[in-house]
């Protein structure tokens, strides 16, 4: 399984996907059947204490099928620490909140629109625009994960 949005050298299979982008060794607990239950499309509500590897879990799946995924989390500065470290992996990762300047909003709208994006992370809030909402209903949406419970 390839996924159009994920760069060329990357390898279709979850375990290599681990391996090679994250440099982990092994799934942890049942972080293998809910990767693979996503990347095939399922849903999932996934409970795991704080540190467990929770991410990974919609992280994986997001490089492996087309398009971008949506990820709400609930602080900035957790968007940004979770991007910073994507990108230093080389996932095509990037934020929209309200501590960017219109331009910079503008420029990470444009990479979406344009499929050079993975992961995009977004507050809450945003998803209560009306105009975010329809934006949302004209891309190729990977997966759209809910990173913290009291976001829903």
């Amino acid at each position: 399984m390839s996924s159009s949005s994920a760069p060329a050298s990357q390898p279709a299979d979850p375990r290599a996907v681990l391996r090679e982008v994250f440099g982990f060794a092994s799934f942890r607990g049942q972080q293998e059947e809910i990767v693979s239950w996503v990347v095939s499309g399922g849903d999932a509500l996934i409970v795991m204490p704080t540190g467990s590897g929770k991410s990974l879990c919609y992280q994986i799946p997001a490089l492996l099928r087309g398009g971008t995924a949506v990820v709400v989390s609930p602080l900035i500065a957790l968007m940004e620490d979770q991007v910073t470290a994507l990108r230093q992996l080389g996932i095509r990762a990037a934020f929209l909140n309200s501590s960017q300047p219109p331009e910079e909003q503008s420029e990470v709208r444009r990479q979406t629109m344009a499929g050079a994006l993975d992961l995009l992370y977004v507050a809450p809030e945003r998803l209560l625009s009306e105009g975010f909402l329809a934006w949302l209903e004209r891309l190729p949406l990977a997966l759209f994960a809910i990173d913290e419970a009291h976001c829903v």
